[in-house]
């Protein structure tokens, strides 16, 4: 029967806690990431709705509700491949300020 050497035990156990820590620290900053997205998507949205409203109503015909909700939803997901593809900068801002927040709760 071999004897259980303390300082490998030990040594074991640290590192094993520090892989639980750099884990759920990587999936803090997922979850920090994509939230960030999400935000900047609407942000975006109602950034489109604003602009929208600002388009005078003409034509032949009023808008019926069908076009309206068409609209909401068009400019939903026009904004959530903004924020994708060509961010404008702000879910990044916003996941730096999340980041530098979290390092300093767990200090």
């Amino acid at each position: 029967m071999n004897p259980i050497d303390p300082k490998i035990a030990f040594t074991a156990a640290q590192h094993t806690k520090q892989q639980e820590r750099v884990s759920s620290s990587s999936k803090d900053d997922k979850a920090i990431e994509k939230i960030s997205a999400e935000f900047e998507a609407i942000m975006v949205q109602s950034m489109f709705k604003a602009m929208r409203k600002n388009v005078p109503e003409g034509g032949l015909f009023p808008k019926s509700n069908a076009e309206k909700i068409y609209e909401e939803m068009l400019d939903m997901e026009l904004a959530t491949q903004v924020s994708q593809k060509q961010s404008i900068g702000l879910a990044k801002q916003i996941y730096e300020q999340m980041q530098s927040k979290l390092n300093q709760e767990k200090k």
